[in-house]
């Protein structure tokens, strides 16, 4: 395969447009935005996660309370309210 001139992506664009519909291609360019978006914070929550639970200097003893406050929650990209969700976290404290 060589280098793709300006036919070719004039082309590829032109039945890209044929194929879905200029009506649709503005909603998947947005979903797909908003997908990079969530994928994105996504990534840095987990980060954020490793990073702060990396390793522990003792592991709590055995009968004593744990910090069992309100589930956490995954936030989506700013002004993505409708996608955040909580997150179940593993009960299981048996190693």
């Amino acid at each position: 395969m060589g280098r793709l001139g300006p036919t070719e992506i004039i082309l590829i664009i032109l039945l890209i447009v044929l194929l879905f519909g200029a009506k649709k291609l503005p909603d998947m360019a947005r979903s797909l935005g908003k997908s990079a978006r969530i994928l994105k914070s996504e990534a840095k929550a987990m980060k954020k996660d490793d990073s702060d639970t990396a390793a522990p200097a003792d592991p709590p003893a055995p009968g004593t309370a744990q910090d069992v406050s309100a589930p956490r929650t995954i936030k989506a990209a700013p002004g993505d309210v409708t996608s955040s969700r909580p997150v179940t976290e593993p009960t299981d404290t048996k190693r």
